[in-house]
């Protein structure tokens, strides 16, 4: 048998530990009494304070990058050197306006300045200097130094008034000669010569000549004692002060502003910073526009990213969208839609997602609205189907594109709505079908429809499809239309974005009732603009996405557009490109020669009548309106919900008895082999005629 002797402490019996892996083999532990604890740390392998490496290191922490940061990449360089060239441009254009007014300032100038030159040519002339010598030679009564200094002031004086004459008589004579000659030039040179005397005329005030341009929305430079005194103002400060509060990197240039890396204090979040940005601003003395605190989830949740513009976005010019004068977008990837903070350009994607969009009134729906549906005219081959609740026209411009255009807030308009979802309901079971019967080796990245798959079957029409339905909130808060409203974009949500049918929903009241959660919940893509509570914020960017740091109740109403884009998780402040109605008309104008020349125009683009199709069942309607968990329902509980959700289908069957509407109800589901049947269900009203749900058949929608 072997042995293991293993000491840790001295004076104690050695312990006897067995190895189960050998069955002859023991440990024996030896304890050693009082041994000193060692460190499991690694020691740092610093070099000597002074010596030449411990020199180097420092300097190369703190060394400048070897190459600028404009020259590093391309796009840089062009940017910078655009702005530098417009900036001169510009410096030049502002003063070169202004010449008269400086001309005009130094002639006003000029009789002061002319005296002043005389009075230094009368100095000159005169030796004025040596005069305090000559005094104090005569006043100590050194003979030879007053003649010595005398002889030496005629000799410097006499030559300085005969060039002075040569001078005054050449110039006299030639302007009296010019005068009659050539007087044009003549005035020109005078006036030319006033203003160079003007500038011996500056007043002793020290108001300068030149007009100076004070950019009031262009801030100071960013710094670590500005960025310390902030935290602090705002409670975010350690135990020991500053030392609480670290710099994960030195404040750098980002874009057109500066950003600082932070660590806040241990157990401190990054967003104790972001529910406080207003306060934040407030204690930097900057516009809330240009203050954008962030969390950096990559590092760890204390790292704070605060990004500070150098000018207020608000007053900032316009930065265009890159598809205002040409171009052609494509749907299966990302669409141009806005900036960020930094004006760096923020795609969205709509192709196998949907999108939902709300915000208070005059928050910049409108802006969003034609960002997106302007990118989608672009591509030919997506179709288009609008319907616009409000009535306002805000979406006019791409009617000319459009399969399906309506505009309205009446009943009437609010149905077409609803029969636009249905139909798009019904396309997706047209495509799930045949997406179905193709074999695994068309469809390697699944089944769903791809570009390749459209391009394949053009017969197929399997072009994107979407359905943008603005102030969506007056279909689901309306009485006879809002469970059906509910449903149908629930259904379309979930199971038609894999082929090709997006539905796009915009709302201005983003509360609980005007918002199902169902509808809310399920949406991929999110765009919050400014809302008044955490509620509001979150019913549109999903549950605990206020506590998560994306709070678009930070954001002003006066900051129209702007709002907090996220797609899961994650979400980023961004500003959509701001597109006039004029403008809007060019874009669309280019989109119809483009849906021309493809020959893609449809529906209400070539005068057609739009057939919206509905393949929906009284089984799709029951699943619809089935309460969750429930086994059994009556016949006629039955009937009032589906009232309620097809009044256009069911509501005559409410006129009848309870017996006839039970009745009637039999008779539709009969083709589908469903049979009612007595149920006696105790916590309703006793026994009647009724459905159970194990007796529907299963739904087959090609998901």
């Amino acid at each position: 048998m072997t042995e293991n002797v293993v000491q840790l402490h001295k004076d104690v019996p050695p312990l006897l530990v067995h190895d189960a892996s050998d069955p002859l083999a023991e440990t024996v532990i030896d304890v050693v009494q009082d041994a000193e604890p060692r460190p499991v740390d690694p020691p740092q392998q610093a070099p000597e304070p002074g010596t030449w490496i411990a020199e180097a290191q420092a300097y190369l922490a703190d060394a400048p990058p070897v190459v600028p940061p404009a020259l590093r990449r391309w796009d840089a360089f062009k940017d910078a050197t655009r702005w530098t060239v417009s900036y001169y441009a510009h410096l030049g254009a502002f003063h070169a306006l202004r010449t008269p007014v400086y001309l005009a300032r130094l002639l006003l100038r000029a009789p002061r300045g002319t005296g002043r030159l005389i009075v230094r040519w009368g100095k000159w002339v005169a030796d004025t200097e040596a005069r305090p010598v000559e005094a104090k030679a005569a006043a100590s009564a050194d003979i030879e130094a007053w003649l010595a200094l005398s002889r030496e002031h005629s000799r410097r004086v006499r030559p300085r008034r005969v060039a002075s004459l040569a001078v005054a008589t050449a110039t006299g004579i030639t302007t009296l000669v010019s005068a009659f000659l050539v007087p044009g030039w003549t005035l020109t040179t005078a006036v030319a010569a006033a203003a160079l005397v003007g500038l011996a005329g500056k007043k002793h005030d020290g108001k300068p000549l030149i007009t100076r341009y004070v950019a009031t929305n262009v801030l100071r430079r960013l710094d670590s004692t500005e960025v310390y005194d902030a935290l602090a103002a705002i409670g975010i400060e350690g135990k020991k002060g500053r030392k609480g509060v670290e710099f994960a990197s030195e404040v750098m240039r980002d874009g057109p502003g500066w950003r600082a890396e932070v660590d806040l204090p241990p157990g401190v979040e990054a967003t104790a910073v972001l529910e406080k940005r207003a306060a934040l601003a407030a204690a930097m003395r900057r516009p809330i526009s240009t203050v954008w605190p962030e969390a950096d989830r990559t590092a760890h949740p204390g790292r704070l990213v605060l990004w500070v513009a150098q000018r207020d976005p608000a007053k900032a010019g316009r930065k265009l969208w890159p598809l205002m004068k040409d171009g052609q977008a494509d749907l299966y990837q990302p669409l141009p839609f806005g900036f960020d903070p930094r004006g760096n350009l923020v795609e969205i994607t709509l192709m196998y997602s949907n999108l939902l969009v709300g915000g208070i009134p005059g928050s910049g729906k409108t802006s969003c609205a034609l960002a997106i549906v302007l990118g989608v005219a672009l591509d030919p081959t997506a179709e288009l189907w609008i319907y616009e609740l409000k009535g306002s026209g805000d979406l006019d411009s791409v009617k000319p594109v459009c399969h399906r255009y309506v505009s309205g807030d009446e009943d009437e308009d609010l149905e077409a709505a609803l029969a636009g979802m249905r139909s798009g309901i019904a396309e997706y079971q047209r495509r799930a079908a045949f997406i179905r019967s193709l074999p695994a080796s068309e469809v390697p990245e699944g089944r769903k429809v791809t570009r390749a798959l459209a391009e394949k079957y053009p017969e197929q029409q399997l072009g994107p499809r979407v359905i943008v339905i603005d102030e969506v909130q007056e279909l689901f808060t309306h009485a006879d239309y809002k469970d059906e409203a509910a449903a149908l974009a629930t259904r379309l949500i979930k199971k038609a974005r894999a082929y090709g049918i997006i539905l796009i929903l915009l709302t201005q009241n983003p509360d609980a009732p005007s918002l199902p959660t169902s509808v809310s919940s399920s949406v991929g893509t999110r765009l919050c603009l400014a809302v008044m509570d955490w509620r509001a914020n979150n019913n549109v960017l999903g549950t605990g996405a206020y506590d998560r740091g994306m709070r678009a109740t930070d954001i002003s109403v006066d900051e129209q557009g702007t709002g907090i884009l996220a797609r899961g998780r994650e979400g980023i402040t961004v500003r959509a490109a701001f597109i006039k109605q004029t403008e809007a008309e060019d874009i669309a104008t280019r989109a119809l020669a483009l849906r021309t020349a493809a020959g893609t125009l449809s529906g209400q683009s070539v005068g057609a009548t739009v057939e919206e199709h509905d393949v929906e069942t009284v089984l799709d309607h029951l699943r619809a309106i089935w309460p969750d968990g429930t086994e059994s329902v009556h016949s006629h509980r039955l009937v009032e919900a589906l009232a309620r959700y097809r009044p256009d289908l069911y509501k005559p069957w409410t006129e009848m008895d309870a017996a006839g509407a039970s009745t009637a109800l039999s008779a539709a589901l009969k083709p589908f082999k469903v049979s009612t049947r007595q149920l006696t269900i105790r916590e309703c009203c006793g026994g009647a005629k009724g459905v159970r749900w194990a007796d529907l058949p299963a739904a087959e929608d090609g998901e």
